[in-house]
């Protein structure tokens, strides 16, 4: 795997693949790549903040400016462990100190998170319950319980093979330690389950939030343009980040969530307006929501999610109108942080994590992300967004890799999954 470093400070190259006029999941592989920019939508600045200075007031650094991330390296993170069939998520077991892997196809597996570990064990075999009929199916989100010492559960989210096509978000429960934990496919408990109209845009990440509730990213239900609207249908859980109540069962709406008692809305939601948003995540430090949400054929965006608010789509895709595709009604709709183009190789866009590792403190507070066709991976100076300053994503390693998802360890530092069946850890040279 070659991987080119580049330097920081370089805005966005974008590598280009054509990936039909239809994507929004895993789909495509890497090509060579040509310059394009990625774009900033952040709010303007305040009167007070763009007065031009007088002859007595002279312009100087801007205080709380963004900063430029530094470059980074993508290694092996278990190079002697056997390649794995689509990782789609990881996480590590509290205490324990071993890895929780999913694949796609629909198992789980637990090995020792030491850099040479050299077995990885089946924790659970979900491949019999897990439709794989669809490229964007399968076996999508993985996350343990906040209390997991205690309870030993385990949150999935897959596509479910038997009836009608349907997402389904389950927990079960974990016997064992260390690399001898095994997940009891006996134990499933349905929390959850969503129709899905299509086989594409099922989202699948989920993640508990710092107020321990459950958060669940749903796709539009695919198809072209979202031809049932879901995205700006606020009577159907498509096309939203949902926060549920898991110790119920089923799971349930908070009381505080933002469409409570609202006619016609799913108390549900969180947030609505997404195309397919692939891989969210939390701030551990500050509790911000990130996502990156997969665009159609223009267009790919990293949104800051917060609560109640409409991100768009199919009125929008990224900041450009989309139906209609000029003069589309804007207000009320929550601009992205920053857009980047579908050309030049790029397809699809990953969403990943703000470092707040202790092993490269340059990184800290810079959100990285990535994008499945091109490999490329940007970061952007997360505390300045959530300021509301105007920031720009920095091109800070050009790879090879089909970047399936991103991962965080106990600790904060992070690691790449890929589609060539590797874990790879983010450092800086």
């Amino acid at each position: 795997m070659m991987v080119r470093t580049v330097l920081a400070g370089l805005l966005l190259a974008a590598a280009l693949v054509a990936c039909g006029p239809e994507r929004g999941g895993r789909e495509g592989s890497p090509a060579t790549s040509a310059p394009a920019t990625i774009e900033s939508t952040a709010a303007p600045a305040s009167p007070a903040d763009a007065a031009t200075p007088t002859e007595t007031e002279r312009p100087g650094p801007t205080v709380g400016a963004p900063r430029t991330p530094p470059s980074i390296g993508i290694v092996p993170a278990y190079p002697e462990l056997p390649r794995f069939d689509r990782p789609i998520a990881m996480t590590e077991v509290p205490g324990e100190g071993v890895m929780l892997l999913a694949t796609q196809e629909g198992r789980i597996f637990v090995f020792d998170r030491s850099s040479d570990a050299r077995e990885a064990f089946v924790a659970l075999d979900w491949r019999a319950k897990t439709r794989r009929e669809g490229n964007e199916e399968g076996l999508l989100g993985l996350t343990l319980d906040p209390g997991f010492a205690e309870r030993r559960w385990v949150y999935v989210y897959y596509t479910a093979a038997d009836g009608p096509r349907r997402s389904v978000v389950s927990r079960l429960t974990a016997t064992g330690s260390g690399t001898s934990l095994r997940i009891d496919p006996s134990s499933e408990v349905v929390l959850l389950e969503i129709e899905q109209p299509y086989s594409n845009h099922n989202g699948g990440q989920i993640l508990f939030g710092p107020d321990g509730m459950l958060y669940v990213a749903l796709g539009d239900g695919g198809g072209a343009g979202d031809p049932q609207g879901n995205g700006q249908n606020l009577s159907t859980l498509l096309g939203s980040i949902l926060r549920l109540d898991v110790r119920t069962v089923p799971a349930t709406a908070p009381p505080d969530n933002p469409f409570v008692g609202r006619e016609g809305a799913r108390p549900e939601i969180w947030a609505y307006g997404f195309r397919n948003p692939w891989r969210f995540s939390f701030d551990r430090e500050t509790g911000d929501l990130w996502a990156g949400d997969v665009g159609q054929n223009a267009w790919e965006e990293i949104d800051l999610v917060r609560a109640g608010r409409n991100y768009g789509w199919n009125i929008m895709e990224g900041d450009a109108c989309f139906r209609p595709p000029s003069g589309c009604e804007r207000a009320g709709l929550e601009p992205p942080v920053v857009v980047y183009p579908t050309r030049d190789g790029n397809c699809a866009v990953t969403g990943g994590y703000v470092y707040r590792g202790e092993a490269y403190t340059p990184l800290r507070g810079f959100y990285l992300f990535g994008d499945y066709c091109s490999g490329r991976i940007w970061a952007l100076d997360a505390e300045a967004a959530t300021r509301g300053l105007a920031v720009g994503a920095t091109l800070v390693a050009d790879t090879d890799l089909s970047i399936a998802s991103f991962a965080e360890d106990a600790a904060g530092e992070l690691y790449v999954l890929a589609f060539d069946g590797r874990v790879y850890r983010v450092t800086v040279p």
